[in-house]
């Protein structure tokens, strides 16, 4: 059966591990998801990320995840941009998440970037995801 939404199977899969208090998460690997997640590791919402091949030789991502104290870093995390309802923003419109303490995650033409990052390229996008 295919998917539909990898990236809110991805974000739901994050979601559900924090809040079940898992230090760890597998999710199906590809490009658009190994990016996400260098841009969590990046900004300091998770402690690692590694990429194994199960025994089937499917590439798995698996993700480790940052608590501080008992409670998970990631607050919460939200698709904005789904395949049914696209959204795009430009520079002037990149939402400022939780007044600069959460993140936006952007993909744009020179690739998958933060609200920051995409503010200082003076360059718009799918807003994919927010993070805080």
């Amino acid at each position: 059966m295919s998917m539909t939404d990898p990236i809110a199977d991805m974000l739901t899969r994050i979601r559900n591990a924090c809040g079940s208090k898992h230090r760890r998460v597998d999710i199906p690997a590809s490009k658009v998801k190994v990016e996400i997640a260098r841009i969590l590791l990046e900004n300091n919402y998770i402690r690692d990320v590694k990429t194994v091949e199960t025994a089937e030789g499917w590439k798995v991502l698996r993700l480790y995840l940052r608590y501080a104290g008992e409670q998970p870093v990631i607050r919460e995390i939200r698709r904005v941009s789904t395949p049914g309802l696209r959204k795009y923003v430009g520079v002037s419109e990149i939402p400022r998440v939780r007044n600069g303490l959460g993140m936006a995650i952007l993909s744009t033409s020179q690739g998958l970037m933060t609200d920051r990052q995409a503010r200082q390229a003076r360059t718009g996008g799918e807003l994919l995801a927010l993070v805080w």
